[in-house]
């Protein structure tokens, strides 16, 4: 018997942009609220540190 794994999906529901933080939030059963204060801390030392892995993740996480 293994653990069951949640699936990586971008939902349709509780999205603010593109559904990526609550879709990381939801795979690792973590508080979406951290996950995004995570992705705008990324964005202080000169934006594309944290915009460029949004991108990526939007684009390679697929929608539900």
């Amino acid at each position: 018997m293994g653990v069951k794994r949640k699936k990586l999906v971008r939902p349709r529901e509780g999205r603010v942009i593109a559904g990526v933080c609550i879709g990381l939030a939801n795979h690792f059963d973590i508080d979406v609220t951290l996950v995004r204060i995570l992705w705008v801390l990324a964005l202080f030392p000169g934006g594309i540190p944290g915009i460029l892995p949004y991108l990526l993740c939007w684009l390679i996480i697929p929608s539900e």
